[in-house]
């Protein structure tokens, strides 16, 4: 046997070839010596940093989704591309400190590898078998990290050196605070109808016409979807359902303490460190020499802070039965409660209730019904899903189902039949003719099939028709333009000397208005006009049906000299010098990138990618 063996070529043959195939095992994918993704300029991309940068992309979007993400879902969001970005970037600054001959010692090196936590032993210190299996465990040699050391010390050297000491332009800093810290003080008044000293006229047939004329936006129909609609709700067929007594009678048992419930009272409880001070505190109250209210603002409390609502003498405690043998206003205690002694004030009674099975059992009986209506629509989806997708027509379903026939020249405002639902309206607005109908849900549990028969466009009403909507848009824009006139007669008359109330208006003054203070009782434009007017100016805007009448009182320039402005100049200048910077450093990597030679090998990428799954 082992001379066959020995004679016979072909068992040589194909020993040598396994040979071949073991010497390539490992030579594609990651297997072998393959430890770099490319390079950029005369750096490599190792591809233990790509795992960690991309590691480092996917937790942080993990802690925004506050969930585990898979490898596909990570490409699809382009965190691979994100993390290879970063790493390219980094080895493009890498390459350019190396030709700019930037470098740290061997000193500065031991300095950064020593003081890393995860190269540390129990006692804290520095510990060099830590350090060898560390790396070892991560396939790095010490020379290896050591480098990277080393490069990242110069790129962030290269860095510093081109984003450090830019400063912002002090000019445009002042400029900003001046902006956005400058106080305006102001007086305005409102002027309304009731202002007006004559009455208004009332309009002409002629006058209709034109304002009718040339205001035919105003009366012109918008565009109408000519809608044929088969639909059925729970309220359609509720008399066709029989809900049983006894269904009932259970329902109103499960909800007995809705139905019934006992007396209660409103109640605030102050709660004390220890029964001393509860006690000092009700012998104030007894003599009225404080009040309740004035012993919780002493406290730092709101009332809504010690508000209890409305409870039952059970809930209340040791305290239940004086607080309800109280009259509304009265402060008993002090009462020992799970938090400490107590005292309560009693606000209002509020009466037993109870609410009989007779006079419940109306509502609980539609209730029920509409619940079982709603069971009996669902059940009946599949049928009319099953008689559309045959061919049938609205007309065929109505005849055929409990779905009932409809129309309606359908416009964003209609709320009349199945418009009323936003789900009818959501269809009505996208549904083209033609189209396959589909069957479709109603909020309440309804369904509804609709076919779009044409559309009607954008067309003038007839003056006949909207003869009462012009008359009253006339008498409104006749009323706006009367008492803007007014407003504007009144804005003559007033200068910084000249008070508004001579002239019968109830001034209002507000001082020290900044760009984001809101003002009751004015326009959108307030803000905005006041810090576009100068000083003294009078300015009438308009204010919904009213006219607003707005003077310029006084301009306050930001105190440089205030605390608050002082740290609100520093914050304004760190904000632009740090946005300068990113702009420089931006500019400078972009530079680099277009200048330096970099070579990925993407089938490595997708290997790396790949492991990750």
């Amino acid at each position: 046997m082992a001379d066959k063996t020995r004679k016979n070529p072909f068992i040589w043959i194909i020993l040598g070839l396994c040979c071949i195939g073991l010497l390539g095992f490992g030579a594609g994918g990651l297997g072998g010596n393959t430890r770099s993704l490319g390079t950029v300029g005369d750096k490599e991309v190792m591809i233990n940093d790509y795992r960690d940068a991309l590691n480092t992309q996917i937790r942080a979007y993990e802690g925004e989704v506050n969930r585990r993400i898979t490898m596909q879902e990570a490409r699809e969001r382009g965190l691979d591309q994100a993390a290879l970005s970063i790493l390219v970037l980094q080895r493009t600054l890498d390459n350019e400190a190396a030709e700019l001959g930037i470098s740290v010692g061997d000193e500065r090196v031991r300095d950064a590898v020593t003081a890393r936590p995860a190269f540390a032993n129990l006692s804290g210190e520095f510990d060099r078998e830590v350090y060898r299996d560390r790396l070892q465990r991560r396939g790095q040699s010490e020379a290896e990290f050591e480098t990277a050391i080393r490069d990242e010390t110069a790129r962030n050297l290269l860095q510093a050196a081109v984003v450090g000491g830019v400063p912002a332009p002090s000019p445009l800093v002042d400029a900003i605070v001046q902006f956005d810290a400058e106080t305006r003080d102001v007086t305005f008044a409102n002027v309304s109808a009731d202002d007006l000293t004559a009455p208004l006229p009332g309009p002409t047939d002629e006058d209709l016409q034109a304002f009718y004329e040339a205001n035919p936006a105003l009366f012109t129909a918008p565009e109408a979807r000519d809608i044929s609609y088969a639909w059925v709700t729970p309220e359609m067929i509720q008399d066709q359902v029989n809900v049983a007594d006894d269904a009932v009678r259970a329902l109103y048992d499960d909800r007995i303490a809705t139905f019934v419930s006992p007396e209660r009272r409103l109640v605030e409880r102050l709660i004390f460190a220890d029964a001393a001070a509860a006690n000092a505190a009700i012998a104030q109250i007894d003599v009225d020499a404080l009040s309740f209210d004035a012993l919780v603002a002493d406290r730092g409390l709101a009332l809504s802070d010690v508000d209890m609502g409305d409870v039952s003498e059970d809930q209340l405690g040791a305290a239940g039965e004086a607080v309800f043998a109280a009259s509304p206003g009265d402060v008993v205690g002090p009462f020992e409660t799970d938090f400490g002694p107590a005292l309560f004030r009693m606000n209002a009674v509020l009466a037993a209730q109870e609410i009989t099975f007779e006079e419940a059992a109306t509502d609980l009986r539609l209730e029920l019904g509409a619940a079982q209506a709603r069971q009996v629509i669902a059940a009946s989806a599949e049928t009319i899903n099953d008689l559309l997708a045959g061919g049938a027509t609205l007309e065929d379903l109505a005849e055929r189902t409990d779905l009932t026939l409809g129309q309606i020249a359908w416009t964003p405002g209609s709320t009349d039949g199945p418009a009323a639902y936003d789900s009818f309206r959501a269809a009505a607005a996208s549904a083209e003719q033609g189209a396959f109908p589909s069957l479709e849900e109603l909020e309440d549990g309804g369904l509804f099939v609709l076919r779009l028969d044409g559309v009607a466009p954008p067309a003038l009403r007839p003056f006949a028709e909207v003869r009462e909507d012009v008359a009253r848009a006339w008498s409104a824009e006749t009323a706006r333009k009367a008492v803007m006139a007014l407003a504007e007669d009144f804005a003559s008359q007033i200068s910084p000397l000249t008070g508004f109330d001579t002239l019968g208006l109830t001034p209002v003054e507000a001082d020290q208005l900044t760009r984001r203070t809101f003002t009751e009782d004015t326009p959108e434009t307030f803000l905005a006009a006041v810090y576009d007017m100068e000083v003294g100016e009078v300015r009438v805007l308009e204010n919904g049906d009213r006219a607003l009448i707005l003077r310029l009182d006084r301009t306050t320039p930001p105190d440089t000299t205030n605390a608050a402005t002082a740290a609100q100049i520093d914050a304004f200048g760190q904000q632009m010098a740090q946005g300068i910077a990113r702009d420089m450093f931006a500019a400078f990597a972009e530079s680099l990138r277009v200048r330096t030679d970099v070579q990925i090998n993407q089938a490595t990428v997708d290997a790396v990618n790949a492991q990750l799954q």
